[in-house]
């Protein structure tokens, strides 16, 4: 809004409100938060849907071997198999536990201090606590998901903006906590 006068006279001229305008910052944060989450909770479903097919068609497999082979090369090729299969249960179930964690996070929750589920910006670096994934970008941001018990993770974990610390002789500064 402009105040003018003219002819003796007070004028008031309005500009036209933006709805982006009336968003407020913090809000379009937690909207960013809760992409990162999202893109999170996907990730880690995609790769239990993965392990299991990957278990079915191993286990289909090996039903398919047993019943026209015999010898050495047949036991040796069942128990790589089984092998395999292990490998991919215990994977398969390291991807149900990120779920789990991921699952219990209200991304829409926003904290002074640092907690599992937080989103800080240090050193110009945004940080997700939540379970240690690989980097993302979202909306041309890169985020890297960290655990709370990796040593970074654990420094940051109840700290609050301003807080410095080091780890292997680089210092980092919280810039925000979402």
């Amino acid at each position: 809004m402009r105040l003018h006068f003219s002819n003796n006279k007070l004028h008031k001229e309005e500009k036209p409100l933006h709805l982006c305008n009336l968003v407020p910052h913090y809000l379009k944060k937690m909207e960013f938060k809760q992409k990162i989450h999202s893109h999170y909770l996907q990730m880690v479903q995609d790769r239990i849907d993965v392990f299991r097919d990957m278990i079915s068609a191993l286990t289909e497999d090996s039903k398919n071997d047993a019943k026209g082979s015999a010898g050495d090369k047949h036991e040796t090729a069942l128990s790589m198999m089984h092998i395999e299969q292990e490998k991919l249960t215990n994977k398969l179930k390291e991807a149900i536990t990120q779920k789990a964690i991921l699952d219990k996070i209200d991304a829409s929750k926003a904290t002074e201090n640092i907690i599992s589920g937080s989103l800080v910006k240090a050193n110009g670096i945004y940080l997700y606590v939540s379970v240690a994934l690989p980097k993302i970008a979202v909306d041309g941001i890169n985020v890297i998901a960290l655990s709370p018990q990796s040593p970074l993770g654990s420094h940051l974990m109840g700290n609050k903006v301003g807080f410095k610390f080091e780890i292997n002789k680089t210092n980092y500064t919280i810039e925000s906590v979402e």
